[in-house]
């Protein structure tokens, strides 16, 4: 039997087949110029100046870096290394608040600034002797009680007005 010797044509030599569309393409082609199918893997300039890809933003970034110096984001998870200090937290905050409202002693009125006024004394005084402002003068609003009593408790309506306002009033109210 005689052996068949194939020879490949001084064209062919040159060119290889696409995994993807099986026509053939430039022996050093990484992209298939029919198809565009990547049909090797990327070995040029990243591999020789030490450099990759960033996986978020697509920039290329010193193999070694953890984040990418563009975008800021984790590419790597971080590898242990004995020349980085290892970190410690321990964080024993014990404080409390000791912090008094001063208010609530003076005069037993409960946090409330002021003096405390009996609300039907208030209103009685209100009632009988509001033209002449003698409930403003019993809270200690002198200058109101001054101008009840020369315009007739503001014609009559202030005190009206006043009487119902007291009467919504918790007893004691502070003024």
């Amino acid at each position: 039997m005689e052996e068949a010797t194939f020879t490949v044509p001084k064209e062919q030599s040159n060119t290889k087949f696409c995994k993807h569309c099986a026509q053939p393409i430039p022996a050093n082609a990484v992209i298939c110029t029919h198809c565009g199918g990547q049909v090797e893997e990327l070995k040029s300039a990243n591999e020789q100046t030490n450099t990759k890809f960033c996986k978020h933003c697509g920039q290329t970034i010193p193999t070694d870096a953890v984040l990418c110096t563009h975008c800021g984001r984790q590419v790597e998870e971080l590898k242990g290394n004995s020349n980085q200090p290892q970190v410690v937290i321990n964080n024993a905050n014990t404080n409390t608040n000791t912090n008094v409202n001063q208010n609530t002693n003076i005069n037993n009125n409960a946090g409330y600034s002021g003096k405390a006024k009996n609300k039907w004394i208030a209103f009685f005084l209100c009632l009988f002797a509001g033209y002449f402002g003698a409930h403003k003068f019993y809270e200690g609003k002198i200058v109101m009680g001054i101008i009840y009593l020369f315009t007739g408790g503001l014609l009559f309506i202030g005190a009206f007005i006043d009487l119902i306002i007291i009467l919504t009033k918790p007893n004691p109210y502070y003024v």
